[in-house]
């Protein structure tokens, strides 16, 4: 059983957080009380069908990367490289972890299914981006993202001009903070020959960031304008923004430790932002 729980990373919840989170952004945007039955409903939901489907993620990116994970300090001991777990195994597992997906999925109406089931192309081709692409975070950032569509219409039944902005902002977000995770492995990453933003950027890293955090804001004050028109909400998103600012500032580029602590410091960031998004006053 160990095994299969490394391979889908349930050691390791802050992936399921990230890519909960913009969905948890679109439900409190779209609610009108986020404590009424159907939102908390949607957020459990959510919750566990983010746990199955990162996992999911995890298999299939350990599937395609097993030769590059045999060549990496902190990848070689996965389940696959290490002989843990064969493909096969690792695809059955795949198929249990669809399945009961699956299930989750079709509790939601039928446009959220659509969404959910037009997810699964980009969480596929995703891992293959860092042979292609400097850019790798980019899609991912369209995966971690899409929750923002789904989070939206699983409480509207419908998608709304709001939830475009929002969907960018996450996007941002998240080639933001990868960046950051990225800058564990630019000496294997370099050796091995894959690609990534950190090793583009390289020391103007905390730079484009910074920019890439500014424009999350900006975009998160503006749909907050626009969706609650209070200048209280738009307050409240003033310690996310700190947290932000706390991050770059006290990264220390060149430190792969520092670069996973403040990688998993976005789970705060995130929740902090859905806070400002879900409070009515």
């Amino acid at each position: 059983m160990l095994p299969y729980l490394k391979i889908m990373r349930a050691d390791r919840p802050i992936g399921t957080w990230l890519l909960l989170i913009p969905g948890l952004w679109a439900i409190a945007l779209a609610s009108d009380n986020i404590f009424e039955f159907q939102s908390l409903k949607t957020i459990i939901l959510f919750f566990i069908g983010a746990f199955l489907m990162r996992g999911a993620g995890c298999v299939i990116n350990d599937i395609w990367d097993r030769n590059i994970d045999a060549k990496v300090e902190r990848t070689k001991v996965r389940p696959i490289p290490s002989g843990d777990i064969t493909i096969f195994k690792a695809l059955v597992f795949l198929s249990f972890l669809l399945s009961i997906s699956l299930i989750i999925l079709l509790q939601f109406n039928l446009l959220t299914i659509i969404l959910g089931f037009v997810s699964i192309i980009p969480i596929i081709i995703y891992p293959l981006m860092k042979r292609v692409t400097w850019w790798p975070q980019i899609f991912l950032g369209f995966v971690f993202s899409w929750g923002a569509f789904m989070g939206f219409t699983a409480i509207a039944s419908e998608l709304n001009y709001i939830i475009i902005p929002l969907y960018i902002a996450a996007i941002f977000w998240v080639i933001g903070y990868d960046t950051i995770y990225a800058h564990q492995d630019k000496e294997d990453d370099l050796l091995i020959g894959v690609k990534s933003s950190a090793l583009y950027l390289g020391d103007k890293s905390k730079l484009w960031i910074a920019i890439f955090y500014s424009i999350t804001m900006a975009l998160l004050i503006l749909i907050t304008f626009i969706s609650k028109a209070n200048i209280y909400n738009i307050a409240l998103l003033i310690p996310a923004m700190a947290h932000m600012i706390w991050q770059l500032k006290t990264w220390d580029i060149n430190s792969g430790k520092d670069s996973l602590s403040k990688f998993k410091s976005n789970k705060y960031f995130g929740i902090l932002v859905f806070i400002a998004l879900a409070v009515n006053f």
